[in-house]
C-alpha cells in the first residue's frame, strides 16, 4: 500500500470509499452539461431531438439560462457519491480476493464487472430519479418539482417499489463491459506506463513507490473511458428509454428490455436507434472517466493508501 505505515483493512476500506465518492462527484459535475443534454438526446425530447450538440447547448441556455445545464445535477450528486464510492471500493476487494484465488488479467475484468454491478444494485433508484428530473425542460409541464416530490409521485402513480428499477437489467448487462472494461483498460495502461514510459509518466511517492502522474492518468482514463463506452452504449440508451417511458412522447411501455431494445431498432434502426447520442457521449465519457480515475488516484496519494 502506498504508505510508510501500514495501513488497517478497515481504514483502507473506508479511505477508498471516500476516495472512490470524491473521484465521482468530481468527474460528473466535470461533465454534467454533456449529459443533460445526452439524456435529452437519448429519449427525444421534443424540444431538442432534432438538435446537434451546438444546437442543443444554445437551446438550452436559451430556454432554461445556464441553470439549465446542470438540471438533475443534485440528484446526480446523492447518487454518484455512494456509486462511486461502491465502485471503487469494492473494486479494490474485489480484486484483492478474487487474485488471490488466481493472478490473472481475466480477475482483473472480472473485479471491475462486480464492482459496478454493486454499486448499480445499491443506487439505481437514484439514477432514475435523476433521468427523470434532467429530461424536464423549463418552460413546459414540470411534473417533478425536487427529487423528495419526484420519489413520491412515481412511487404513487407507477408501480410502487418497481417502478424505480425499470431498465435495471439492461443496466446490469451493460454495466458487466462497462465497468469491466474500463478499469481493466485503466490498469493495463497503468502497468504499461509505469514500465515502459517511467520516465515521463511517474512520481516517486514519500515512501518510494511509483504512482501516475496526474496528466498520464487523466490519458490512461480517456482512453480507458472511450474503450468502455464503444462497447455499452446501446444498453444505456435501452436503460434510458425504460427509465423515461412514462414521460416521453414516445415513450414504449414495454417492461421487458427486449422488447424495447427491439421497438428502438425496428422504429429508427441500428445507428439511429441504439447509437443516437454517441458523439456527445464521446465528450461526456472520456473525460469523464479519466478525471474520475485521475482523482481517484490523487486521492489515493492524499489519503496514504
Amino acid at each position: 500500500m502506498a504508505s510508510s505505515t501500514p495501513v488497517s483493512k478497515r481504514d483502507y476500506i473506508l479511505k477508498s470509499f471516500f476516495a472512490g465518492g470524491i473521484a465521482g462527484c468530481c468527474a460528473k459535475t466535470t461533465t454534467a452539461p454533456l449529459d443533460r443534454l445526452k439524456i435529452l438526446l437519448q429519449a427525444r425530447s421534443v424540444t431538442y431531438s432534432h438538435l446537434g450538440i451546438a444546437g442543443g447547448f444554445k437551446a438550452i441556455y436559451q430556454n432554461e439560462g445556464w441553470k439549465g445545464y446542470y438540471r438533475g445535477n443534485g440528484a446526480m450528486m446523492v447518487r454518484v457519491f455512494p456509486y462511486a464510492a461502491i465502485q471503487f471500493m469494492s473494486y479494490e476487494q474485489y480484486k484483492k480476493v478474487l487474485l488471490s484465488i488466481h493472478d490473472g488479467q481475466a480477475m482483473k475484468l472480472l473485479s471491475g464487472s462486480l464492482a459496478g454491478i454493486t454499486a448499480v444494485a445499491f443506487t439505481y433508484p437514484l439514477d432514475v430519479i435523476r433521468a427523470r428530473l434532467a429530461y424536464q425542460v423549463t418552460g413546459k409541464l414540470q411534473l417533478y418539482d425536487g427529487i423528495l416530490h419526484a420519489f413520491k409521485k412515481i412511487y404513487q402513480t407507477e408501480g410502487g417499489i418497481r417502478a424505480f428499477y425499470r431498465g435495471y437489467f439492461p443496466t446490469v448487462l451493460g454495466m458487466i463491459p462497462y465497468a469491466g472494461l474500463s478499469f481493466y483498460t485503466f490498469e493495463t495502461l497503468k502497468s504499461l506506463c509505469l514500465q515502459y514510459f517511467i520516465n515521463i509518466t511517474t512520481v516517486v511517492n514519500h515512501n518510494g513507490e511509483k504512482r501516475l502522474r496526474i496528466p498520464a492518468s487523466l490519458l490512461c482514463g480517456g482512453v480507458a473511458g472511450a474503450v468502455a463506452q464503444t462497447i455499452s452504449y446501446p444498453l444505456d440508451v435501452v436503460r434510458r428509454q425504460m427509465q423515461l417511458a412514462a414521460i416521453i412522447p414516445d415513450g414504449n411501455n414495454e417492461r421487458q428490455w427486449r422488447a424495447v431494445l427491439s421497438h428502438v431498432v425496428q422504429k429508427y434502426g441500428i445507428v439511429g436507434g441504439l447509437y443516437r447520442g454517441m458523439s456527445i457521449n464521446y465528450y461526456r465519457a472520456i473525460p469523464q472517466v479519466a478525471v474520475s480515475f485521475a482523482t481517484y488516484e490523487l486521492m489515493k496519494r492524499v489519503l496514504k493508501i
